[in-house]
């Protein structure tokens, strides 16, 4: 009675099986645990070592001069190249920082501002050539400004454009340095011209060459390249008609 008893209140899967069996369950479970224990005592240890290694280390000391230069002191793992990088990033962001300490421009800065200033100053529609041709007025040196806009005012230049209905569309071809200056730049590009006049359409298909010379100013936010055009000149190459934009300032020489 006794047994059947035990029998009744043991769980099922007791009931069928061996007392070595029983042993081997209870072995694999303490052999577990012990892994698991081992596992997380050494991740237990290595997080103290790591904590008390980075207790130990030296405080950074960043030491400010009165112009504005950084440099470390203190601590013993302080290297040139740290100390160089945060000089330099001191003397990028000082307000006071003069013309002379600004990276003089690149070619690709001034090929980048050559293409802007054609393509506002010689591709518009009636409703863009107001703004496009005050954009390229503001690439201009203070001479040259004064020149094209008398010019513009006197030819009433935007006048026709929305008379006519004039588009423009300039495609450049090629930009070159040229020999004649630092910053003189011969282009060569396709300018398609459409208007209407009388009821008629006429396209004008010519392909010129635009001499550009650029000089360099201080940079600022509102010219991030330090460069102007301070001379512009354009040459028919191929094309039934001229349509007089050529325009070359004597007063920048």
């Amino acid at each position: 009675m006794k047994t059947e008893k035990l029998q009744k209140e043991m769980p099922e899967i007791a009931r069928y099986t061996r007392y070595y069996e029983h042993d081997g369950m209870l072995r694999a479970y303490a052999n577990r645990a012990m892994f698991l224990a081992v596992l997380f005592g050494v991740i237990a240890f290595g997080s103290l070592g790591f904590a008390i290694y980075v207790r130990i280390q030296p405080p950074t000391v960043i030491r400010v001069d009165k112009d504005g230069n950084a440099a470390v002191v203190g601590g013993g793992r302080q290297n040139r190249a740290s100390q160089l990088e945060l000089t330099l990033a001191a003397q990028a962001a000082s307000p006071d920082a003069t013309a002379s300490d600004s990276v003089a421009p690149t070619d690709l800065e001034g090929k980048a501002v050559v293409r802007r200033f054609l393509e506002h100053y010689l591709s518009y529609t009636p409703d863009s050539a107001p703004r496009n041709l005050a954009e390229s007025l503001n690439m201009m040196t203070g001479n040259l400004r004064t020149f094209t806009m008398n010019k513009l005012r006197d030819d009433d230049t935007v006048g026709k454009i929305q008379q006519d209905h004039i588009i423009s569309d300039l495609r450049i071809r090629s930009i070159e340095r040229s020999k004649n200056g630092p910053w003189d730049y011969v282009v060569f590009g396709v300018k398609e011209v459409h208007k209407v006049k009388n009821g008629s359409e006429a396209t004008d298909r010519i392909v010129g060459q635009y001499n550009i010379r650029l000089v360099e100013e201080r940079r600022s936010e509102f010219n991030p390249s330090g460069l102007l055009v301070a001379e512009y000149s354009e040459k028919q190459m191929v094309g039934e008609r001229d349509n007089g934009l050529e325009q070359r300032s004597e007063l920048d020489k």
